[in-house]
């Protein structure tokens, strides 16, 4: 591997291929907004701690004092790009080369390739997820299947690629910058931005992204510098990319206009996330005997609050121009080809 920028350490081993990623440019770019924005993460980190001991102490979440201007304006985002105007269906799955390939042809308007919930962090996924995407753009996703010979390649129109970065929680330890781990968001929005985002758009598409596990509107607004600062160094329009944000959190729910506010220029949507609410919920009131949820079996959408924040996020998007997307609603049963079909 090429020398490394001044204060950058991989402590993983490199494998073949993986030098296609990595380049000093790329890891360069990743160590730029690291140096730029680690301090304030680390801000909203401690923050999300706060809240917990206020939490602890009997507060309920709300509708912030402080920002009412905002929820009771009448603005409205920017306008969102033709490919992301239908995601009616759209699918989640790693970025593992095969369940890659697979979702692309799937059918479904929108695939959101996952670094986060679905794939397991170990360095190598994430850094051969990387490559499976670049080859996505390249042309050159294909495989073959050492067992049965079975060769597997994107077939007539592939979905939309979004691409879901992990968690501001997360840390990716196998990089280091000035002797601290990088933000695993970070490391996975920095390297495939910087390798593919000009070419995405050459093909009339873009570099588009879904946000997990956001808690509230200040960590929209650093994604919101992220992305101004990342276009900034590549040359890109301010705009360019479009983001989509899991309301997955408590916190988050209630401020839901704010985080589309702090976005606006790069709002593509808000998804709702049921199960990460519901464990959110329990997380947030772990100590209160008062708030108890029921059985799992009984934590279906048609409970009263899983309705009503629902209906919010609805009501929320539609006011602002953007677009609504639902929890999870199958998950594709190749065991059964009928149901597969029919999903």
């Amino acid at each position: 591997m090429a020398k490394l920028p001044q204060g950058v350490i991989l402590t993983a081993k490199s494998k073949p291929g993986h030098g296609r990623v990595l380049t000093p440019q790329a890891i360069a770019f990743v160590a730029q907004l690291h140096r730029a924005f680690e301090g304030e993460r680390q801000q909203l980190l401690a923050l999300r701690v706060e809240r917990q001991k206020l939490f602890d102490k009997g507060m309920l979440p709300d509708f912030l004092a402080g920002t009412s201007a905002v929820r009771s304006g009448t603005w409205r985002v920017a306008a969102i790009p033709a490919g992301l105007q239908d995601r009616r269906v759209e699918i989640t799955a790693p970025t593992e080369r095969k369940a890659a390939i697979e979702a692309f042809n799937s059918g479904a308007k929108t695939f959101v390739a996952d670094f986060e919930d679905s794939n397991s962090p170990v360095w190598d996924n994430m850094v051969e997820g990387q490559i499976n995407l670049m080859d996505r753009w390249t042309g050159k996703m294909e495989l073959t299947e050492p067992s049965s010979g079975k060769r597997y390649g994107l077939a007539g129109k592939p979905s939309v690629l979004m691409v879901r970065p992990r968690g501001l929680h997360l840390d990716e330890a196998h990089m280091k910058v000035d002797g601290r781990p990088v933000w695993a968001g970070l490391f996975d929005f920095g390297l495939y931005f910087f390798h593919n985002a000009r070419t995405a758009i050459t093909k009339t598409s873009g570099p588009y992204f879904c946000l997990p596990k956001l808690e509230s509107h200040l960590e929209a607004r650093l994604w919101n510098r992220i992305f101004i600062l990342a276009q900034s160094v590549l040359g890109l329009r301010l705009g360019t990319i479009k983001a989509a944000v899991m309301i997955e959190t408590l916190p988050a729910a209630f401020e839901m206009d704010e985080i589309i506010f702090e976005l606006r220029d790069h709002m593509a949507g808000l998804n709702c996330g049921h199960p990460g609410l519901i464990f959110s919920f329990i997380k947030s009131f772990s100590g209160s005997k008062n708030l108890v949820l029921p059985e799992r079996s009984h934590l279906i959408g048609s409970q009263a609050f899983l309705t009503a924040y629902s209906a919010l996020l609805i009501k929320t998007c539609h006011r602002r121009g953007c677009f609504a997307i639902g929890s999870t609603a199958q998950i594709p049963d190749h065991d059964d080809q009928a149901r597969a079909d029919q999903e």
